[in-house]
């Protein structure tokens, strides 16, 4: 299953047209490459839907907004969805101010999603129009954690019935649901926290695996979660043993995904299905 959706990327080299946030943007194009898609960066409203038009997937980020690029996300957005394209959600920060939290909900009316992918606070901002969320980071009080397990994945459940998506609520522990089905993921490491951009660039590689896998949309969002996760374990241990820090973790995710193949993945993955 995981493995035929590893092989569809990288037979397909879907094209991601992403409309990212200027902190991580070089971060996304990188990682999309290294995982076996195409990057195209573009949000002009002049552009946004030729470049939609030839690419396979569409990531939407909203983590530095501006009325710009607001508007390019909406005709993005509608493009895609006439051509039937995936689109993946990232509402960064979502809660921590006016215009996120009005930008998501104006999103989430014009355009059909097919993914949704946050932390736990920017999901609650969407499914119930308030958060705790301080700045782009989760409440430590919202964590998913063992103990409120159950109670997460009934959220996650129902937010994806109510959005019409794939929910992905990563963090310590990352959930992926489709509103039956719910995959529990507990790969990570806890350093991958202190680099900027580790959300923005799962949100890629969920774009480009689902580019490659339209019809099995919550497998290709579970094994890009998983995958990332394993990703930065196995750039934890490398930083470890070479004694470095934080910008060597960031480049080593990224060496990381580049050498994913089934093998590692089947043999590095934590992940139940509920």
């Amino acid at each position: 299953m995981f493995e035929t959706v590893l092989k569809n990327v990288s037979e397909k080299t879907p094209l991601v047209h992403c409309i990212t946030n200027y902190v991580t943007v070089n971060d996304v194009a990188n990682i999309v490459l290294a995982c076996g898609g195409s990057p195209i960066m573009a949000d002009d409203i002049e552009e946004v839907e030729d470049i939609t038009s030839i690419c396979g997937a569409l990531d939407i980020n909203i983590g530095t907004l501006n009325q710009r690029t607001i508007a390019s996300m909406v005709a993005a957005g509608k493009k895609a969805n006439a051509l039937g394209h995936p689109v993946v959600l990232d509402p960064v920060g979502a809660g921590a101010s006016k215009l996120r939290t009005e930008t998501t909900f104006s999103l989430l009316k014009e355009v059909k999603f097919q993914v949704i992918r946050g932390n736990i606070s920017e999901m609650k901002t969407v499914a119930l129009g308030s958060g705790t969320t301080k700045g782009v980071d989760a409440d430590s009080s919202d964590e998913v954690t063992e103990e409120n397990l159950s109670q997460s994945i009934g959220f996650a459940r129902e937010l994806s019935k109510k959005t019409g998506a794939v929910i992905a609520i990563t963090g310590a522990i990352d959930l992926v649901s489709d509103g039956e089905r719910t995959y529990v993921i507990r790969n990570g490491h806890p350093m991958m926290s202190k680099i900027t951009g580790t959300g923005c660039m799962l949100t890629g590689v969920v774009a480009a695996f689902c580019g490659a896998n339209p019809e099995n949309l919550l497998e290709a969002t579970a094994a890009a979660v998983a995958a990332m996760g394993l990703c930065g374990q196995l750039a934890y241990e490398r930083v470890q043993a070479a004694q470095g820090g934080t910008g060597m973790l960031r480049s080593a995710i990224i060496d990381a995904m580049s050498r994913m193949d089934a093998a590692c993945l089947n043999g590095g993955m934590k992940i139940e299905l509920h």
